[in-house]
């Protein structure tokens, strides 16, 4: 235990960072950041007011029509009806009967396991290895594959370079860009307010001092958003705001500047690269007679034509490192900026070099760019799940609205499955997915919908039986990242809040109902799970001949920090260095800027080379003469995700009740909107209100909504209804990016906003639902 003026602490940690906790006579009473941190998250200010939110469920529920009748498809009356108070035994036993009549009826594949990480920060209860791990126990289910935050550029790069690592995972660390790195061009920005945060926790926040470092060493930066705030003040950052979604036309133009103006690194291409040949053509306009020119580029992108050569000439000469977020990839046809970003760093011949090159979600997570030795970090094993059954994790709604539908992915055809039962544990699609209208359509097809979940979150107020799940501060675990030098302690802070349980002993009650408890628990204790982790870690570690402490140490100390590489890690070096030593995984061993895997799947919308392919909705298009404003729905400053809506900082950040929505003073002068305003923002996919915030710190053309606001319909259960707290994801469209990766499209969305006139119904998303009597036993 640690101490802090004499008061005895306990540790713990979230995806906003490790933390010490006072308790007093079993509450939490304050929060204080870990010691180390030298930039500690404000989001750590909510935790308390989260854990005793009045949102908290504290007991089993069942919804009082699925008890009264029993499981049944199409049940238009979830999410409008009240919900029962049961017992434990009651709620576990409908659950085991349930699970075993949709598996012995349907079969597994029926049942869908619906988790979406960022469930906690500990690694032993991660919500989605525990439900997978049951699962697969169960006979397995229908799983997802890839993320919503990152899924296009994860499958593309496999294409490209051979590995989707660079993405997610090791990419050129910011220790190599320090003194090296002359000019940064930030497509996508680099935004602070994303570093908040790290998968699995985090003991330093430190992305703003490498920047710092890497501004002091003389790089100049330019940053290419739609937000101003997306590059940090002090690095006064060259501000470039094209027209949403058309960062691959940029890209274009810049390497046609360079092909015509002899600025590329021919010899870097022909040794390192293939297909550029194949590209070539395409870009020069042999073979459709436009050349992808600054001039071409300037009337797709708004951006004038000679600032673009300008660029294109600066960064042929110096380090120039191409930094691409995450964000960029989320939009219709979101594979072609990461492949035209890699091609254009490979013109430019610094791929391998330190300090240049390309790399993608730099402060998208706090631990992106980090200096770490590779050590690999043991999770919870969730053995095979032997149907074979998964869908791509944006395509929810298409599989439940089309069982037995053909679609498209990876280059097959394959068929949707007929979902009878969702196992939500970990995540909230009603805050993640898009178009929330077609959702709530989609969500009542399945016959029983089960959610493990500590708040009142729109998934638990649409779903069938809820089992209440404790909060990372009411276990005890473990936490670390991949990209995080720490290893954290996390007690368990409180005793659980009500009746809540954690998920690993929900299952495990499960699991002894169906006759697999043994085998799911393996015999050990969660604390023995913890300790098994560790040494895990330990293991993986002294394969890097890194040195950590045994276990009881660690846990008296409260964590351990792994040292810094001696090098810098440099994404590609061995590759570049020797190519045929060190082929990347690809068919031809090299950067693929044509590939002919993708050449044999025909796609009409993913073609074999970058091509700037027109979105399905933007601002050049048909649709913006009704619709003339893009909508930006990215992370919020405020919180992570929808987390701790509703309380502290997001909560105090509401306007009029609202979700803040940012819109320059033109386009609100026109549509007579005012700094407070209620605005509606609306589309042919339904509408919600904001609060207006009118700044010049972003494009003309483009409002920002962050995503994340609790989904609070006028009218809950009922699709079309009016959203009243500011929920992007009414607005935005479910589509995929292509048919290669079926991809989040939720950057590519048009709307109108109009000042809201008259009395505005009142916010209830953070009021819980209605509740029936007599279900008790």
């Amino acid at each position: 235990m640690a101490t802090i003026n004499g008061k005895l602490l306990r540790r713990s940690a979230a995806h906003w960072g490790a933390f010490l906790v006072e308790v007093e006579d079993g509450r939490m009473r304050a929060v204080h950041p870990f010691p180390n941190d030298p930039s500690p998250s404000p989001v750590l200010g909510s935790i308390i007011d989260s854990v005793y939110a009045q949102t908290r469920i504290t007991s089993p529920m069942v919804r009082a029509g699925w008890l009264d009748r029993g499981p049944g498809a199409n049940d238009s009356r979830r999410g409008t009806e009240p919900f029962v108070q049961v017992s434990w035994e009651r709620a576990l036993d409908l659950v085991a009967l349930e699970l075993r009549r949709v598996k012995e009826r349907y079969g597994n594949a029926a049942i869908f396991g619906g988790s979406y990480g960022w469930g906690s920060a500990g690694r032993f209860h991660h919500a989605n290895f525990q439900l997978y791990r049951f699962l697969n126990h169960f006979g397995g289910f229908t799983e997802k594959t890839d993320s919503y935050s990152f899924a296009a550029g994860v499958v593309l790069m496999r294409y490209v370079v051979g590995t989707s690592e660079c993405v997610v995972g090791r990419s050129t660390s910011w220790a190599s860009m320090v003194g090296n790195t002359r000019l940064m061009v930030m497509f996508g920005g680099l935004s602070l307010k994303n570093t908040q945060m790290e998968y699995g926790g985090t003991g330093r926040h430190t992305t703003s001092s490498w920047l710092q470092q890497i501004k002091n060493a003389g790089a100049k930066f330019v940053s290419i958003g739609l937000m101003k705030d997306d590059a940090l003040d002090f690095l006064e950052a060259e501000w470039w705001a094209p027209r949403p979604n058309t960062d691959t036309a940029l890209m274009l133009g810049l390497a046609h500047t360079l092909v015509a103006e002899s600025l590329y690194d021919r010899s870097f291409v022909d040794l390192y690269c293939t297909g550029f040949d194949r590209f070539l053509p395409y870009l020069m306009g042999h073979n459709d007679g436009q050349p992808k020119d600054a001039v071409w580029a300037a009337g797709i992108t708004g951006l004038p034509a000679d600032d673009i050569r300008k660029l294109a000439r600066q960064m042929a000469s110096v380090r120039t490192m191409i930094t691409v977020t995450w964000s960029l990839q989320r939009a219709d046809h979101g594979e072609q900026p990461y492949w035209m970003a890699t091609t254009l760093a490979a013109m430019l011949g610094q791929i391998g070099l330190p300090g240049g090159g390309v790399g993608f979600g730099y402060a998208c997570e706090s631990g992106m760019g980090m200096p770490r030795e590779w050590i690999a970090v043991p999770t919870l094993p969730v053995g095979k799940n032997s149907t074979g059954s998964s869908i791509p994790v944006a395509r929810i709604s298409d599989m439940l609205l089309n069982p037995g539908g053909k679609y498209h992915y990876l280059g097959q055809e394959k068929t949707y499955p007929d979902i009878h039962l969702i196992y939500w544990c970990g995540g909230n699609p009603f805050h993640h997915h898009q178009d929330l209208n077609q959702l709530i359509r989609a969500w009542q097809k399945p016959e029983t919908i089960i959610v493990h979940e500590p708040w009142w979150t729109s998934t638990a107020r649409h779903a069938d039986i809820v089992l209440p799940a404790t909060t990372a501060y009411e276990r005890m675990d473990i936490a670390y990242s991949s990209r995080d030098r720490f290893i954290l302690a996390m007690d368990q802070v409180i005793a659980p809040v009500g009746e809540a349980r954690d998920d690993h002993r929900i299952f495990t009650a499960l699991a002894d109902r169906l006759g697999f408890g043994d085998a799911f628990t393996e015999g050990r204790t969660p604390e023995q799970w913890v300790r098994q982790f560790y040494e895990r870690y330990r293991e993986s570690a002294r394969l890097k001949q890194v040195t950590l402490p045994e276990f009881d140490a660690f846990w008296e100390k409260g964590f351990v920090e792994v040292s810094e590489p001696e090098a810098p890690f440099v994404l590609f070096d061995d590759f570049r260095r020797a190519p045929d030593r060190y082929p990347l995984d690809t068919p031809s061993g090299r950067i693929e800027i044509y590939s002919e895997t993708i050449a044999s799947y025909g796609y009409d919308d993913c073609p074999p080379h970058p091509s700037w392919i027109e979105p399905c909705e933007w601002l050049g298009g048909e649709k913006a003469q009704n619709y003339p404003l893009h909508l930006i729905s990215n992370q919020p400053r405020t919180r992570l995700h929808g987390q701790t809506d509703g309380v502290g900082v997001s909560l105090a950040s509401k306007i009029n009740g609202r979700e803040p929505l940012w819109i320059h003073p033109d386009d609100a002068t026109q549509r007579g909107v005012h700094d407070g305003d209620i605005v509606r923002v609306f589309n042919d996919r339904g509408a919600t209100l904001a609060g207006a915030v009118v700044t010049p710190m972003i494009r003309r053309s483009v409002i920002q909504l962050a995503v994340g606001a609790t989904f609070d319909p006028e009218f809950p259960g009922i699709s079309g209804s009016l959203d009243k707290h500011g929920n992007a994801n009414v607005l935005t469209r479910d589509k995929g990016t292509s048919k290669l990766a079926q991809a989040s499209i939720a950057q590519t969305a048009l709307v109108q906003v109009e000042k809201f006139e008259g009395v505005p119904p009142p916010i209830t998303a953070f009021t819980p639902p209605a509740f029936r009597q007599g279900g008790k036993d």
